[in-house]
């Protein structure tokens, strides 16, 4: 008989067949349909494929912020093995900022811009514990101090306004890692800045992760990132997860079309004075997707079998892909 699992057994994380549908006057819109993932302690999944295809809205619905005319249309979410999706409402929202925290793109989303920096991080502390305010204000102190920001004492006394856009954004990074949470789920929150910053933050998060046991995930549009910050790496296409794996051997050794299209497409794979290289076409209308592989009008591998669903299967160990024609092709993230 074997033993019963412990906590640490089970991922902090666990998604199984989530959708999530918009009902529109155009019909319902599929931004996340049959999505599955696990991410254990300490480990980081990036999430990655163009805007529209459903990585923001996975995120939002793990936090539970998904607003109508958007809904859970069924499937699995377990965070330490408990059901996120039939949780009460109070249930949910004593994990929401204490256990679970999301980084959003726009930090104005998390930061109050008529309170104080102190104000807002004081509040955030003792909304999940029994703190004193010296307590509270001392945390929130040493969290701007983690995430790199200089004279903490002065940032605290600042309004958001004061701040530029990068300082905001560090400052909303820092709140949500105020508790030390289980699981943070990062939206793009390093897009806007630059590339000095982003690098001292993606060392930050890293750092935490390995230390606290934090699981992480990455959402992006940019595979250079993921390529220096994730363990694991899912790239999603019109609202489903067409290929996922070890962040190298994914990078390195792409299965999918769509993801040797995203990684040839990158400007250090082009050679100076050439056009860009593109993947051809639009991504399709999740309202109206067409019957069979939703990236098969785009594909160079397109035959007639792609005009049914592909189902997910493991051409390699740790590899999974939703493709008829999965084929590796080597890729360098390396600039020539």
């Amino acid at each position: 008989m074997s033993a019963p699992a412990t906590l640490t057994d089970i991922p902090t994380l666990e998604v199984r067949h989530l959708r999530t549908h918009f009902d529109t006057r155009n019909g319902v819109l599929r931004a996340v349909d049959d999505v599955s993932f696990a991410v254990p302690r300490g480990r980081i999944l990036g999430l990655v494929g163009e805007s529209g295809s459903g990585k923001s809205v996975t995120g939002f619905s793990i936090m539970g912020l998904v607003d109508p005319p958007g809904h859970i249309a069924g499937g699995e979410i377990l965070f330490q093995g408990r059901e996120l999706t039939r949780m009460r409402p109070a249930e949910l929202r004593q994990l929401q900022g204490n256990r679970i925290a999301m980084i959003f793109q726009d930090p104005m989303m998390t930061l109050n811009p008529v309170m104080r920096i102190d104000a807002q991080m004081i509040e955030a502390v003792r909304a999940h514990s029994k703190a004193s305010h010296k307590q509270a204000r001392e945390l929130a102190r040493d969290t701007l101090g983690m995430m790199g920001i200089p004279s903490p004492d002065e940032r605290l006394l600042a309004y958001p306004h004061q701040l530029s856009g990068g300082m905001r954004q560090r400052v909303a990074i820092a709140t949500a890692m105020l508790h030390r949470p289980d699981l943070i789920i990062a939206d793009e929150p390093t897009t806007a800045l630059d590339v000095t910053i982003q690098a001292q933050i993606l060392s930050e998060v890293q750092t935490l992760a390995r230390q606290h046991g934090t699981a992480l995930i990455w959402i992006t549009h940019d595979l250079s990132v993921v390529a220096g910050l994730a363990d694991e790496v899912a790239v999603m296409y019109a609202g489903r997860i067409v290929e996922q794996g070890p962040v190298d051997d994914v990078l390195d050794h792409p299965l999918h079309p769509y993801t040797a299209g995203l990684i040839a497409s990158l400007p250090s794979l082009n050679q100076r004075g050439q056009r860009l290289r593109q993947i051809p076409g639009m991504t399709p209308d999740l309202a109206a997707l067409p019957p069979g592989c939703a990236f098969a009008a785009r594909c160079p591998r397109a035959s007639t079998v792609c005009g049914a669903a592909p189902a997910i299967s493991t051409p390699a160990p740790l590899r999974q892909v939703r493709c008829f024609h999965p084929g590796q092709v080597a890729v360098s993230l390396e600039p020539a």
